[in-house]
This record gives structure tokens, sequence and C-alpha cells, in this order.
């Protein structure tokens, strides 16, 4: 449901008083119902929140898997009472929700609802602020451990050094067919895969990782060398091969990737083509 959006932007702001005033509302709503087992919050928040535009993040825990979806009702109730700009609501699984609630005030709430014996750790950002029971704690300190000790605790599920390839292949592809947005969209993807690389080997949270700034400086000299300063073939190729370069140095310093030498000849000979 919308509402108005005009003049939003000029009022998009909020004091961290007004968030705690929010966040205390809330979570005194959800300790008052018996539909809800426990709450989590996460991100930021769990350590103080980063700035002035940080969201709210929420996991709410409930006992029985049946009463999931009508806890993901009562969350939105809940919510209605600050007379959201917006809402939306995602279903991940068959009892797992996740409600997203802009104010006007640009404050945003995400809370996912999921039953407690389906609780997950994704970052070291968490934090159980209502446990009823203590089996919400229980449950989150055992996934914590399993986050831990696992080798890799962000699974990217692909193949990072290959599709960086693949995508350099067919950006190369798209611009001698003069097709310079669907260039662009591979250099970005390239781009992206950099970013992640270098992410893991600062061992960054990559569950919603965006605080880029807080990355390596002398490599984010280099990765924003690598955006092109005209949408040509001659700069798209030049920022093309800058990233490559780049990808080829943090790829070095990365415990999870490595680039084997049929993929590395296929890089240099795409590269050489390109030159």
């Amino acid at each position: 449901m919308g509402k108005s959006l005009a003049n939003w932007g000029e009022r998009r702001m909020y004091t961290f008083e007004e968030r705690k005033t929010y966040f205390d509302n809330v979570s005194r709503a959800l300790a008052s119902s018996e539909l809800v087992e426990g709450v989590v919050q996460l991100g930021s928040g769990v350590i103080g929140y980063k700035d002035e535009f940080s969201d709210i993040d929420l996991m709410i825990a409930v006992s029985n898997i049946e009463d999931a979806e009508r806890t993901k009702d009562f969350i939105r109730d809940t919510l209605e009472v600050f007379n959201p700009l917006y809402f939306k609501e995602k279903q991940f699984s068959k009892d797992i929700f996740l409600i997203i609630a802009i104010l006007e005030n640009g404050l945003e709430f995400n809370v996912s609802i999921v039953p407690r014996v389906l609780l997950s750790v994704q970052s070291p950002l968490w934090k159980v602020i209502i446990d009823k029971t203590g089996l919400v704690k229980e449950k989150m300190d055992a996934e914590n451990e399993h986050f831990l000790n696992r080798p890799v605790k962000y699974n990217v599920g692909m193949d990072v050094p290959f599709e960086f390839v693949y995508c350099s292949l067919a950006l190369e592809k798209e611009l001698k067919r003069n097709n310079m947005i669907y260039a662009l969209k591979m250099l970005e993807d390239m781009r992206g895969f950099t970013l992640l690389v270098q992410a893991m080997i600062e061992d960054k949270k990559l569950h919603q990782f965006k605080a880029y700034e807080t990355l390596d400086p002398h490599f984010l000299q280099d990765y924003l060398a690598t955006v092109p300063t005209e949408v040509t073939a001659e700069n798209i190729r030049e920022s093309a091969c800058k990233l490559k370069e780049l990808f080829m140095r943090v790829i070095k310093h990365s415990t999870t990737f490595s680039m084997d030498d049929e993929l590395k000849k296929l890089l240099d000979k795409n590269e050489s083509l390109d030159l």
C-alpha cells in the first residue's frame, strides 16, 4: 500500500532519538504478543547503528511453524500504527516471511518472521533482545557457532573467476557488435565480482554488505579508476583492461578463489584481442 510521495525526498531524515523511539515502541508491542517467542536484532544497530540513515532490522521467532503467517499479519498491524508510506511483503518459503515498511521520514523497517527451528545466522551482527523461553538464544548460539566454524562463511554459490572471465569475453563480443549497453552491463558485472573477492579477503560480512567505503583505500582508488569516462568502445576497453589487472592482483590474495592456468590463458588471449 503506497501513500503520497510528494516532497518525500525533502523530508527523508530522522534522528537517532526518533529511531530509538520507534524501536522501543515496536519492541514493547512484540514482547506483549503471545505469538512472538523472541526477537533478534540484526545489522548495524547491534553495535550502535552506522549513521542516521541506518534501518531497523529485526528477526521475529515464533514457537510454532503454523503461527508464522498470523505473526506476519500481527507485525504488519503493529507497523501500521506508524502510518508508513509503503509496505512490501515477501515470502521466502511456506513459513518464512519478510515485511518492509518505509516511513514518511525515510526510516525503514525490515522485519523477518521465522519459526524458531529455522532461525539461522548470516552475519556476526545479531543480538537477541527478547527471549521468552531461553530457546531463541540457545538456537542462535548454536547457529552462530556453525557460522563461525564454516571454512567459508559466505558461500557465493558460483565460480567467481570463471564468471569474471566469461563476462570479459561477452564484453568484447558486444563491443564488436556496437552494443554499448550490454558491454557496460558486463563491465559492471566484472566490477561486482572484483568487489566480492576483495570483501571476502577483508573478511567483511557479505550478507547485505554495503559499506564499501570501509574497504582498503588503495583498492578503492584503483577500483574507481576502472569507471569509464565516456561511453565509447575505446574507453570501455580501457576500463576493462584496468579491471582485469585489478582482479588478478586481488585474487592472488584470496583463500577462497583461484585462477587456474587455462582460465588465465583465456583471459590473456581475450585481452590481446582487445588490444
